[in-house]
């Protein structure tokens, strides 16, 4: 049978995408479905090869149903996740506009400024988790001698070992750490807004902040989007600044779902019950993003009909 060129056309292409598919598959899918597996299972660390006794749904009915459950929740939903999100885009948002000003233009900064906000964001996390910590340093740190000798306070504070701001200091490293990022997106689509609108606008007698939110603000509403999107599916899944900060401390008061994998599977030995974290975590994931989507799905259909 004599092939069309549309036909040899994807032939071709199907060839070319099946190592990318082989690949993926042993890089996501296997491990994906091999830990589902070990969920389902009481398989310890000691007991690799021997493998675990099937349990069925016991190790997430137990997660689920344990006393840790709704603070591990709490702590990974509302400080790790929504606090830090909201205030990395926030801020990140200010940052692009003042990076984006005529100001900085004017005092010819905007190269300097753009490189200055940068240098978080190239600093890797574990560098920035240990440069923090010695900020907050009751006894050296450099925040403590700031307060101490401006009189705000009159002992220091163990910032990462006090209920009160352990999470407050936490977020402020993720939030230096990762709003940069977040900064330059934005920027990159500030400069894509037609300057026109903005003075047909002004014209029209809108002020700045009617500008900004029904020309500059819509713009940016998808980048904002997808920003949001990553940003908590990154954030909730995170390990390296709440373990690296406090070891999940003082006690387990910052223990999130990430750290709680792995002390299940490295502290206590628990490979099954931490797999069945690790799905649960995946679940959720899953679900916000399907939620995420339709979401946004519809408002972009309403923006069409509208």
């Amino acid at each position: 049978m004599k092939l069309t060129p549309t036909a040899r056309d994807r032939i071709s292409a199907f060839w070319m995408l099946l190592p990318t598919f082989l690949i993926l598959i042993g890089f996501y899918l296997y491990p994906t479905l091999y830990n589902l597996e070990l969920s389902f299972t009481d398989i310890t660390l000691l007991r690799l090869r021997q493998g675990g006794d099937f349990v069925g749904l016991e190790n997430y009915s137990e997660f689920l149903t344990s006393s840790s459950f709704l603070d591990i929740a709490i702590n990974t939903i509302f400080w790790l996740t929504v606090v830090s999100v909201v205030l990395r885009l926030a801020l990140g948002l200010v940052v692009a506009l003042l990076l984006n000003s005529k100001f900085l233009q004017d005092i010819r900064m905007t190269t300097v400024a753009r490189l200055i906000i940068l240098v978080p964001w190239a600093t890797p996390p574990v560098v920035a988790v240990i440069a923090w910590r010695w900020l907050f340093d009751p006894t050296h740190g450099a925040i403590n001698s700031l307060l101490l000798s401006t009189g705000l306070i009159s002992d220091p504070v163990a910032f990462l070992a006090t209920l009160t701001t352990v999470w407050p200091a936490i977020i402020t490293i993720i939030v230096w750490n990762t709003t940069p990022l977040v900064a330059v997106s934005l920027l990159a689509a500030l400069q894509t807004i037609p300057e026109e609108l903005n003075e047909a606008a002004a014209i029209d007698g809108a002020t700045r902040w009617q500008q900004f939110r029904f020309v500059t603000l819509p713009y940016l509403m998808p980048t904002i989007s997808v920003l949001g999107l990553m940003s908590v599916i990154w954030t909730f899944n995170n390990f390296v600044y709440v373990w690296l900060a406090t070891g999940a401390g003082p006690g387990t008061f910052t223990n999130v779902l990430a750290t709680e994998v792995y002390l299940k599977a490295f502290v206590d030995l628990r490979i099954g019950y931490s797999s069945a974290i690790g799905v649960v975590m995946a679940v959720v994931m899953a679900a916000f993003g399907a939620l995420y989507f339709r979401f946004f799905g519809l408002s972009e259909m309403q923006d069409k009909v509208g």
